[in-house]
């Protein structure tokens, strides 16, 4: 990808600027060295030469530190230091150095700028997912290529295989494998089928499919991720701020301390070397190229950060408070067991209950039209009663399938459904009562897997907190393994209990996923939402998004979280010890061997080796796990 591309305009040319004065400089002080190898008598046309490079060179050094003053940064106490050794070279007439310090100095710019470069680059490699061209089937069924931005809600498209799906929205028709490893992080293809919500940007692997447009542009789920990524890259860590609070006091320790050294020895090659030493271009990398790296790799895994800082409080979480349905579960209801009544054969019962769902929008019909079997029931005269369930005709009379009053309605004995936390089903055909299915919220795979994974982190409070009833919350903590539930819960009431954790001195996790999370996410100390499918409320609220289905990536942020903030620790160490080190060299050598320009080249090192530690994160992967 050319990374000129990724530059703005002003970016482009500053660094034209740079690079032009670099040039004429560099050739100034090549010139000024031939004259003086050809004549030993030029001596004031090679200072007027170099004097001019020094000039060309320092005009930049000064606008930065210029506008470091009105805009105060850990970035502008470089700039500044770097200006007070340009001025102290003019002062004693050193052009030469005055002039190859910016241009040492001018290295570690440009690592600074490729690290962030990288992570406009996955920015920029995602918004590249989308296609620039859709099917969209017109009147008539005719297909027709259009431009993406041409397409609107409710617009149908068509997707074949190869082709990426155009926006988000919803198959009516077809069926097909999706690749959403690049959204979502999962590597296992998804099955879209009739009725599913399909992602723009995943790939069709086989199969045709028709999809009714629901969200385009910025408002698609692929439009979040781009602009959460964008506002993550622009936000500062936590130790940047901290840092930040204490550069002025830092700058003015170095101006004294230079202070003393010129009026105790008046050795100015002394000063220039502690005046640069004392730059912190590593610390100033160690905390940006660790959160971008970091929040590089959470994208990669589906899991995106609105900020840096929520990496250092998702290591520091010590509790963990869940939703039940949409979280825990898949909100999706399944057949769990059929009651049938004497002389009723099972199969009977679920073919009937199987042809009747089929036809119904309800989500029990959609989880009973999976029901296993082969036998076959023709239906007529279909009809919903709202509120009730389903009635049709069959060869074999009329057909019921809900709720108790829908059978004493219309005549039909039956006996009392059995206990069940989760919904249950009437069926009957003709005056007989066949039996009762018994439904329930299915449980995401490997959730528990995830709770113990959490428990093995330290993370050992955990919570199910719902507002469903207390019968079916406990069924639901039993087959994940939680011991504290909260049922019936209200928002204020989540947000109370998760404050009232957080006033304990505890700093809980909230995963959630509909609006009635929204309250728990922002109270808790970290609020992940569960986007694949979570209400936009909720992922507004929260501070963290899985751009999945995939409940094992709330670990991977606390494991994420924990290695990032190592790393970063690892790097101010590295950056504080290398500074103090080369600030007690220049004192120690009393600017010789080089002053000045070696410690501007020990600088660079330093921050090459920070930027090499913070890459070492990117080796993170876990999308196999």
């Amino acid at each position: 990808m050319n990374g000129a591309a990724l530059l703005t305009s002003r970016e482009r040319r500053g660094w034209r600027l740079r690079i032009v004065l670099v040039l004429w400089s560099l050739g100034l002080l090549g010139l000024a060295w031939l004259i003086g190898v050809a004549s030993d008598t030029l001596t004031v046309e090679r200072q007027l030469l170099t004097a001019l490079a020094a000039l060309l060179m320092g005009g930049p050094v000064m606008a930065a530190a210029f506008r470091s003053l009105r805009h105060p940064d850990l970035h502008g106490v470089v700039d500044q230091l770097v200006a007070l050794a340009v001025i102290a070279c003019w002062v004693s007439a050193d052009f030469v150095t005055a002039t190859l310090l910016p241009v040492v100095m001018m290295v570690g710019r440009v690592l600074e700028d490729r690290s962030l470069l990288g992570s406009r680059e996955a920015v920029e490699a995602l918004s590249n997912l989308t296609t620039a061209v859709a099917r969209r089937v017109a009147t008539g069924g005719r297909v027709e290529s259009i431009d993406v931005a041409r397409l609107r809600p409710d617009d149908i498209v068509e997707v074949r295989a190869g082709d990426k799906v155009p926006a988000d929205g919803v198959v009516v028709d077809g069926m097909a494998s999706l690749d959403t490893a690049s959204l979502t992080g999962e590597s296992l293809p998804v099955e879209a089928t009739v009725g599913q919500t399909v992602l723009g940007g995943s790939v069709s692997l086989n199969g045709v499919l028709l999809v009714r447009v629901t969200r385009i542009g910025e408002d698609s789920a692929l439009g979040r991720v781009v602009a959460l990524m964008q506002e993550a890259e622009r936000s500062k860590p936590a130790v940047t701020r901290l840092l930040e609070r204490y550069a002025g006091k830092y700058l003015l320790l170095v101006i004294l301390l230079a202070a003393m050294v010129w009026f105790t020895t008046l050795n100015s090659a002394a000063v220039l070397a502690l005046l640069v030493a004392a730059c912190p271009s590593a610390m100033v990398l160690a905390a940006p190229s660790t959160a971008l790296a970091a929040v590089s790799v959470a994208a990669r895994h589906g899991i995106l950060l609105k900020s840096s800082i929520f990496l250092e409080r998702l290591a520091d979480a010590d509790a963990l408070v869940v939703d039940k349905t949409g979280t825990v579960t898949t909100g999706q209801l399944r057949v769990v067991g059929v009651r049938c009544e004497a002389g009723v054969e099972s199969r009977h019962l679920s073919a009937v209950a199987r042809a009747l769902g089929r036809v119904s929008s309800h989500p029990v019909g959609r989880a009973l039209a999976h029901l296993a079997g082969d036998d076959e029931v023709v239906l007529a005269d279909v009809h919903e009663q709202a509120g009730f369930g389903m009635a049709a005709v069959t060869t074999q009379g009329p057909v019921l399938l809900g709720r108790e009053e829908l059978f004493t309605a219309h005549g039909v004995t039956f006996n009392p459904a059995p206990a069940h936390a989760g919904p249950v089903a009437g069926v009957s055909e003709g005056a007989r009562f066949l039996g009762w299915v018994l439904l329930a919220d299915e449980v995401r795979p490997g959730v528990a897997e995830t709770l113990e994974a959490m428990r093995g982190l330290g993370i050992d409070r955990q919570a199910l907190l719902t507002g469903d009833r207390a019968g079916e919350a406990r069924r639901v903590a039993a087959l994940v393994g939680l011991d504290e539930v909260v049922s019936g819960a209200l928002p204020h009431d989540k947000m109370a209990f998760v404050r009232k954790m957080v006033d304990a001195g505890q700093r809980p996790i909230v995963v959630g996923d509909g609006i009635n999370d929204a309250l728990a996410l922002r109270a808790g100390a970290v609020g992940i939402a569960m986007g694949g499918q979570g209400s936009d409320i909720a992922i507004a609220s929260a501070d963290v998004v899985l751009t999945g289905h995939d409940f094992s990536r709330v670990a991977t942020c606390v494991r994420l979280g924990r290695r990032a903030r190592r790393t970063l620790q690892l790097n101010l160490a590295l950056s504080a010890v290398w500074t103090v080190v080369l600030i007690a060299l220049a004192l120690a050598s009393g600017g010789r061997s080089g002053g000045a320009l070696t410690a501007a080249v020990l600088q660079n090192c330093a921050a090459f080796v920070v930027l090499a530690s913070a890459g070492r994160l990117l080796k993170f992967d876990e999308r196999g796990r």
